[in-house]
């Protein structure tokens, strides 16, 4: 399963790396939180990432998203330390309204392949240890506004499932889906 992150990682890298920009690209970091919610997540759970990346005339561009889930399966106390990490390589498409330089609404659609990392280790409900990383995919769409020409905000909602795994104490991991709600400050 390691192999299969390094592969994930690296290419995620070449598909941001590769991705044609540009003179006038624009790149951005947009450090973001959020909650989860959906069919594998109970109450919604908090979460926080970044996400980088560029857009080839503000149109067209990829970027490679990091999601952080501590206790994402719920409490420590029934599941002890549990985590989701989500590590994607995604194309984004976007329509920059108001143009690509100063104050502009860009809405967007997003989606890609990477790795959803799953860990479980103790707990008084239930006594388990188990961490498993596996293919997953995550599809969305959101909308980023920006003040001036560097500084904006965005938000965004995503689908992320995962592509395979098992089952772990009734919680199966195979089909460990869940949305996933963010906003956070962008900066090109």
């Amino acid at each position: 399963m390691r192999g299969l992150a390094r592969i994930l990682i690296a290419s995620a890298t070449v598909a941001l790396v590769g991705t044609p920009i540009q003179a006038r690209a624009q790149g951005y970091v947009n450090p973001w939180a959020g909650v989860q919610f959906g069919s594998d997540v109970d109450h919604g759970r908090g979460a926080f990432g970044v996400a980088a990346g560029g857009m080839s005339a503000g149109i067209v561009g990829g970027e490679v998203d990091f999601g952080y889930s501590p206790s994402f399966f719920g409490t420590q106390n029934d599941f002890g330390h549990n985590t989701v990490l989500s590590l994607m390589g995604n194309v984004i498409v976007g329509v920059p309204i108001g143009g690509t330089r100063g104050a502009s609404v860009r809405p967007y659609v997003v989606g890609g392949l990477g790795l959803i990392r799953t860990q479980i280790d103790g707990g008084t409900l239930f006594r388990v240890s188990s961490s498993d990383n596996q293919l997953g995919w995550d599809a969305g769409a959101g909308v980023m506004g920006f003040f001036n020409e560097h500084v904006g905000l965005r938000g965004d909602l995503r689908y992320l499932r995962r592509a395979t795994g098992n089952v772990v104490n009734n919680i199966d991991l195979g089909t460990l889906n869940f949305w996933r709600l963010s906003a956070g400050v962008i900066i090109h």
